[in-house]
């Protein structure tokens, strides 16, 4: 059995890096350029239409989205270059002197032309025109063979659509609120007893990194938001979206607190070096507390990256149970630092913060503030596109009214 699970390892290893981007970007890209090489030789007066293949490699990408505007810009930077090329070769030829006047009109037009990340591509395009002898065939030539590989980048994920990121953007998502989750708990140990400066240290550097996971998820979660525009395979993209960075917003704002919080156990552990940071009965219920919320964060990463609605509606009630465990430990917690603080005030500003931060965290996390981040989110959505699109917006609702309109008289 053994040597079975090793020969079919490879396989297995496939099989789950078959959804990757890098795997799925190589295998695209390159189908692509070779359709489009195959095509362009029978089309191209040229004898090696390498054009066409290089436009569909850069064409190409993860999402339809990003494919349908990359290619309408590269398209737009390889014809404003050839144009340019064709005035240039019109009027001076090829000199030292010429080429930089081509290069910095190219690199203007571009600008002008507004091609973004293809500026260059302009100037590239000027550069290999100019530089043949026949420059009218070539130009044209050129021409054809980058709307060929424009066409077949932008028709190949049309017709193939790609993956939805969405179930790897969840999953980045619900890792980030894993780590908060084990940093929560061994922050909650350590205030239970007398904490080293040096260890709350650690953990006050261990918080600050989550910036850095925040980042990746925030790169993951780009991509499956444009992997849900333009899909022919989503109905209810923006839902989808809203949902996904509203999640993304909430968990980063408890790790700007639960750094906010380190900082204070951190002060807290200097200002008592040899004594424990709480009294026990104290340090024991923040730990409890702070338990009971990283458990909270975890189930909210599942609620915010769950499409099932029965199984959203069976994470919510999770969520709103553990909130609600936690807000009456974060109420038991309240008394018993207010009765330490009386009979002994010693850092009392740091022990109100601590239960500020905390509380911080639930209010968060909370269903009813999560339902009302939701609703002003896609309202905003709403009015942009309202915004953008006026005409084309009161055209797709007549058409839903009356739809509503027809279904209701069929009733």
């Amino acid at each position: 059995m053994r040597e079975v699970r090793e020969l079919a390892a490879p396989a297995v290893q496939f099989v789950k890096r078959r959804r990757d981007p890098v795997a799925v970007q190589t295998l695209r890209s390159t189908a692509a350029a070779t359709v489009a090489y195959v095509i362009a030789v029978r089309l191209s007066p040229e004898a090696a239409p390498l054009t066409a293949p290089l436009t569909a490699l850069l064409v190409v990408q993860v999402t339809l989205f990003s494919t349908l505007t990359t290619g309408v810009r590269r398209v737009n930077a390889v014809v404003a270059g050839v144009v340019v090329a064709i005035l240039f070769s019109l009027l001076v030829g090829l000199t030292w002197w010429s080429l930089g006047l081509l290069i910095l009109a190219s690199l203007l037009v571009g600008h002008l032309v507004r091609v973004d990340e293809f500026v260059p591509e302009v100037a590239i395009s000027a550069m290999l025109v100019l530089g043949v002898t026949h420059h009218g065939d070539t130009a044209w030539a050129r021409i054809v063979e980058t709307l060929i590989g424009a066409v077949v980048g932008m028709a190949f994920n049309l017709l193939l659509a790609p993956p939805v990121w969405v179930e790897e953007a969840g999953g980045s998502v619900e890792d980030l609120a894993r780590r908060v989750r084990q940093l929560m708990l061994r922050m909650g140990e350590e205030a239970a007893g007398r904490t080293p400066v040096d260890r709350a240290v650690a953990r006050l550097h261990e918080a600050r990194r989550l910036d850095h996971d925040i980042v990746e998820v925030d790169a993951a979660l780009r991509q499956a938001e444009d992997s849900l525009k333009l899909n022919p395979r989503v109905r209810e993209g923006l839902l989808h979206r809203v949902v996904l960075r509203t999640g993304l917003d909430t968990l980063e704002i408890c790790t700007v607190v639960l750094r906010v919080l380190a900082r204070t156990l951190t002060d807290l552990a200097k200002e008592r070096e040899t004594e424990p940071l709480f009294d026990p009965e104290t340090g024991a219920t923040l730990a409890q507390l702070l338990s009971e919320i990283a458990d909270a964060v975890v189930s909210f990463a599942v609620l915010v990256t769950t499409s099932v609605s029965s199984s959203a509606e069976s994470a919510e009630e999770r969520l709103a149970a553990e909130l609600r465990q936690a807000a009456a430990t974060r109420d038991k917690l309240a008394e018993l630092l207010l009765d330490g603080v009386q009979r002994n005030p010693r850092q009392w500003q740091l022990h109100g913060a601590v239960l500020t931060e905390v509380n911080r965290i639930l209010d968060e996390m909370d269903t009813e503030h999560r339902t009302r981040r939701l609703f002003e989110e896609l309202d905003r959505h709403t009015r942009e596109r309202r915004e953008r699109a006026p005409r084309l917006t009161r055209l797709w609702d007549r058409v839903r009214g009356n739809r509503g309109r027809g279904g209701r008289r069929s009733s």
